[in-house]
């Protein structure tokens, strides 16, 4: 089976694991915040804060931007279910923004729209989550412009586009956010194999979020309440969780970040060979946004004739390819529609995953497995 995404580990990687293993410290050792340091840097933010996945790293942003029971929280429905989920962790409301056809992620003309309405009916969000689907940066100067100008703020759910850009900088500088996220899952760019870190130019957020992801415990006498009790002593300022990376983990994702270039280029040589494979084909290839590039963590394709999805998903995988879908909308889970959310309400997104498949692509994956796709693809959409 040729899988839709998979972790390419070297010996590098492994000899770095081994050395935390071999160390003093598994956990709450030098090795996170060396890993923080060096995402930060790369990105160009100010501060990291690593967590132990991505759906911790949303959770903690929110709660570190205050959000609340009454409060709202607005995303996309194209998305894995933990970019609304965060605010529901806090007791927020959740609504959604229907996505662009052709990039899959929020469409800045329907929030717009959406945010002109809510202002008029007195229900803004106080947070947007804004997905980067695939690894490409939705139209952010545009969609923070927009959220800034109502006074939303702005989370990017970047778990899709480490090693990504827009409008020539690195995704994850926060220059149009107060908080990005990004995933270091297995399938995702580099891995951590279960990780996350929240990246913010916010000192205070910084803190706040460093905080709530080891408990709400502080060790800085400035901030308790009292003088300290003696050197051992410790205090729980709010309620947090145990959120915290390990050693090992963040051991790996440095190892990972170090080829982080290589393993952007070949995903991007992938995705431009499978541009020109399947043109002709009766599908849509993914949209390319001006301004933004691509770490292509998905290749999405969407089936002209949406009767036969089926049909060609089973195919494909029969063939052994490994195909996947991403996302069934978020909004008709049983949970959401729970919620009072239902069909019809995305339907830019709802006509998406009715079409789409997810086809292999990663950075392990030869030239000889890409034609094997290619041609398992065009004989079942001949069928």
């Amino acid at each position: 089976m040729i899988p839709y995404g998979r972790q390419d580990i070297s010996q590098a990687d492994i000899d770095a694991v081994e050395r935390v293993l071999r160390s003093d410290y598994l956990t709450q050792g030098p090795v996170v915040p060396q890993f923080e340091a060096a995402v930060s840097k790369r990105v160009g933010a100010a501060y990291g804060i690593a967590v132990n996945s991505a759906t911790s790293a949303l959770h903690i942003a929110c709660a570190a931007l205050d959000l609340g029971p009454g409060d709202l929280l607005w995303t996309s429905p194209n998305t894995f279910v933990a970019s609304a989920n965060c605010g529901r962790y806090c007791g927020a409301d959740v609504d959604f923004v229907d996505i662009d056809s052709e990039t899959f992620n929020i469409c800045a003309d329907k929030l717009a729209n959406k945010l002109d309405m809510a202002a008029s009916a007195g229900r803004l969000p106080k947070v947007l989550v804004a997905v980067h689907m695939c690894g490409q940066s939705p139209d952010m100067a545009r969609i923070s412009a927009l959220a800034r100008a109502h006074g939303v703020r702005v989370i990017e759910d970047a778990s899709h586009s480490i090693g990504a850009d827009y409008l020539g900088a690195p995704v994850g500088n926060c220059a149009h956010s107060e908080i990005t996220v990004f995933s270091f899952h297995p399938v995702k760019i580099i891995t951590s194999a279960e990780g996350g870190m929240a990246l913010t130019n916010d000192a205070g957020l910084a803190a706040r979020m460093e905080r709530l992801r080891s408990h709400g415990i502080t060790r800085d006498p400035a901030l308790m309440t009292h003088v300290a009790d003696g050197p051992w002593y410790y205090q729980q300022l709010e309620l947090g969780w145990n959120y915290r990376m390990t050693d090992m983990q963040a051991a790996l994702g440095l190892s990972q970040l170090d080829q982080l270039d290589v393993f952007i280029a070949r995903r991007r040589a992938l995705a431009d060979a499978y541009d020109v494979a399947l043109a002709g084909m009766a599908l849509d290839l993914p949209g390319r946004l001006t301004g933004a590039v691509s770490s292509w963590h998905l290749y999405v394709i969407r089936l002209h004739d949406a009767t036969r999805h089926r049909a060609v998903f089973e195919g494909l995988r029969a063939d052994g390819i490994g195909v996947n879908l991403h996302y069934i909308p978020v909004h008709l889970q049983p949970y959401y529609r729970g919620l009072g959310f239902g069909p019809g309400d995305c339907p830019v997104a709802e006509d998406y995953y009715a079409r789409a498949i997810s086809i292999p692509l990663y950075a392990g994956l030869n030239d000889g497995d890409q034609a094997q796709v290619v041609a398992a693809l065009s004989r079942h959409l001949a069928a």
